[in-house]
């Protein structure tokens, strides 16, 4: 008779223990793993990387949280095209909240809770050509829907020759269906001027050929003078082969041109238009054609114009009107008889290209009737002689006046041709020996 005992475990049963044991082992090791946030925006940038056809980076610290909404967040975030030493997106905080439902849905799904950006900093240069490098689809462009909105935060934009910093922007809801209602802040910095912006934006949908309102402040500032002004603009937004930018645009504003300080200030209230489509391509900002309005109150020194033509700045600014001014100001010096007596409009051409502050000389091309004046001049000069309480009777002009007729003290004088040169800068005084 065999004696009892007890048999040894069957192999099958050994092999699925130790595939346990291997399964919870690498179980606990990718908990290790990916309880590391480095490891988890790692995957995350790699995928967005790969997905956007960039190179995307973080080499600060990250966090995330998996209870409630997934969130992630980021620090040190670089974005390159590959193979070019520029960064097209530098960050120093990304924030993304993503809830399950998006997750789950592994793409089917945008809808985002909420994003935000520290510090981030955009070339306008790298974003065109990583466009240009993405295939071309027919397919819609899909927005993703933000519950709780967005927020920009000391960011950076940088062209050619200028850049806009200190952006802030800042919407509470985005959904492709729905408006979207924001505030867009910054100051905008090119050749020796400075715009400080801050503006509250609708936007009609998140879309092309949409229709956009803006409203708020603005200034223009250079060194010796300012230019605040309250603004109202409405067009439609443009995105084609043409560059980026704004169709239809009108923009009204009221302005005050500001210089000086004490008794010696110069403040002259105005309101000013303009019209035309805006574009932005290859570096260069360009409003054309365009048309453009001036008003002012009748005892003014700015006159009352309309103007037609176009406006460009990227390497310099540009700017080619022709139209006319309605009537001679009255702060303005009296011309003689007859070309002070008649009530013709004075037509003009002006054209300027030069640095942004208008220090440059600009072409002038005035005629009233048979009266022609051809010259030149630079705006710093004019707004200092309107400044001035005491100055000469005549603009600091250079140029060439003719007239068939003019009455200077009683004498009638025909035919006239007068060459104007301006009185050059006086010189420094020499250092006593």
């Amino acid at each position: 008779m065999a004696a009892a005992g007890t048999t040894a475990p069957p192999r099958r049963s050994r092999k699925r223990l130790w595939i346990a044991l291997a399964l919870l082992l690498a179980a606990l090791i990718g908990l290790r793993w990916v309880s590391r946030p480095s490891q988890v925006g790692w995957i995350v940038l790699s995928q967005t990387g790969r997905a956007l056809g960039l190179e995307i980076s973080a080499s600060g610290a990250s966090e995330y949280r998996l209870r409630g909404t997934p969130m992630l967040e980021v620090r040190d975030l670089v974005a390159r095209v590959p193979g070019s030493d520029t960064p097209l997106l530098r960050a120093g905080r990304v924030y993304l909240a993503v809830p399950w439902t998006t997750i789950r849905a592994a793409g089917a799904s945008l809808d985002v809770e909420r994003v935000e950006l520290d510090a981030p900093q955009l070339d306008l240069g790298e974003l065109q050509r990583w466009l240009a490098s993405r295939p071309a689809s027919t397919e819609p462009l899909k927005l993703p829907r933000l519950s709780r909105g967005a927020r920009v935060r000391d960011g950076r934009v940088a062209g050619e020759g200028w850049s806009v910093q200190a952006i802030g922007v800042e919407f509470a809801e985005l959904d492709p269906d729905k408006p979207v209602r924001g505030r867009l802040r910054g100051r905008a910095l090119a050749d020796g001027v400075e715009v400080p912006f801050d503006l509250y934006a609708t936007l009609q949908r998140p879309a092309a050929a949409r229709g956009l309102g803006l409203a708020g402040a603005v200034a223009v500032q250079a060194k010796d003078w300012r230019l605040p002004m309250r603004v109202r603009a409405g067009a439609r937004l443009h995105a084609g082969d043409d560059g980026l930018g704004l169709d239809a645009l009108r923009l009204g504003a009221n302005a005050r041109y500001r210089a000086g300080s004490g008794a010696d200030a110069t403040a002259l209230a105005f309101a000013f238009g303009v019209a035309g489509p805006l574009r932005y391509r290859d570096g260069d900002l360009s409003l054309a054609p365009m048309g453009a309005a001036l008003r002012a109150a009748a005892d003014s020194a700015v006159p009352n114009l309309d103007a037609g033509g176009r406006f460009g700045f990227g390497q310099a600014l540009h700017l080619h009107w022709r139209g006319r001014i309605q009537a001679w100001p009255q702060a303005w010096p009296a011309l003689p008889p007859p070309l002070g007596q008649s009530a013709a409009p004075l037509s003009f051409q002006l054209d300027y290209d030069g640095k942004a502050d208008f220090s440059d000389s600009a072409e002038l091309r005035t005629q009233r009737e048979q009266t022609v004046f051809e010259g030149r001049f630079r705006l710093p000069q004019v707004l200092a002689w309107i400044d001035a309480k005491d100055g000469p009777p005549l603009p600091p002009l250079a140029g060439r006046l003719s007239t068939p007729k003019i009455e200077i003290s009683g004498a009638t004088l025909e035919g006239v041709e007068v060459q104007i040169e301006d009185d050059p800068p006086a010189a420094a005084p020499a250092p006593a020996s």
